[in-house]
């Protein structure tokens, strides 16, 4: 694994955020890489080893995740919410252009960062996800959103991670689920492996349209000029088809991938995923966006 720095940063109501700070070359823009709704910068490991250090990879923990600060109000668990909280990241290190990669929610954050005008994206991957949320994904999702579960040991958060996702990654075996499993719980003080989130972050998300903010499909229309990767799980139950072609429809310098037996959401470690990030990374060098 590459070296990296646990930095944080302090959001407009005084939360201390946290994110991982892997090195990279001056002169191109960092990666700016955003996690789903239950996950943190764990989930871009693997990511960041590989692109780091041509890249300089920025991971942050939204409010509530990870290293950082669980909010007061669980009402600010909102996409606009952690819009703020990156764009003060950003300004604090003087950060003008990036490249967003979003995760789900993560990349429901990058299309109303790309419509907030607070930075240039110069380049975006949007990780099965798009301005349209599956009804079928969305209320899977609020199955388990908020429900908290401990476990003795690690191999238990393993296979109760096995259990739910098994439709997820059909092909993983266990050392797969293991390694998820450390992505997503953490110790407690108790020895006990708790997930590593505010269970409140599912208050706001239960209120229909929370999830996703206002009129997202004009928040994408902000990448239409930008290099856009969107990667969609073969399995997917979050982002359709046909939303997904209607996003590739709507960009001039777009490529969709479908990851083949995966659903939601690629870890973009897969093969498909990882060729295309290249891609768009070599798109990113050769075409300049203007600010």
């Amino acid at each position: 694994m590459p070296t990296y720095e646990d930095r944080y940063w302090v959001s407009d109501d005084g939360l201390k955020l946290h994110y991982r700070d892997y090195p990279g070359p001056e002169g191109r823009p960092p990666i700016l890489c955003l996690p789903g709704l239950t996950r943190n910068a764990r989930d871009f490991e693997d990511l960041a080893a590989r692109l780091s250090p041509d890249w300089r990879v920025i991971a942050v923990d939204f409010r509530g995740r990870g290293k950082s600060d669980y909010a007061k109000d669980p009402m600010s668990y909102v996409p606009l919410t952690y819009v703020g909280d990156v764009g003060a990241l950003l300004a604090e290190l003087a950060i003008t252009s990036c490249v967003v990669f979003g995760t789900s929610l993560g990349g429901i954050v990058a299309m109303l960062l790309a419509a907030s005008g607070r930075v240039t994206i110069a380049g975006a991957l949007l990780n099965d996800v798009g301005p349209e949320i599956e009804p079928a994904g969305l209320g899977r999702i609020r199955t388990y959103v908020g429900k908290s579960y401990t476990w003795p040991t690690w191999m238990h958060a393993a296979r109760a991670v096995a259990e739910v996702n098994d439709h997820v990654y059909p092909n993983y075996a266990i050392e797969d689920w293991l390694a998820m499993a450390k992505r997503l719980y953490r110790l407690n003080s108790s020895g006990r492996i708790v997930l590593d989130y505010d269970m409140k972050i599912a208050e706001p998300f239960r209120v229909p349209g929370n999830e996703a903010g206002p009129d997202m499909w004009r928040a994408f229309e902000h990448l239409k000029q930008v290099p856009t990767l969107i990667v969609r799980g073969a399995r997917s139950d979050v982002l359709g088809a046909a939303t997904a072609d209607r996003m590739l429809m709507a960009l001039d310098r777009g490529e969709l991938v479908t990851v083949p037996d995966v659903g939601h959401a690629p870890t973009l470690d897969e093969p498909e995923a990882a060729s295309a990030i290249d891609r768009l990374l070599a798109r990113v060098m050769a075409e300049p966006v203007a600010a």
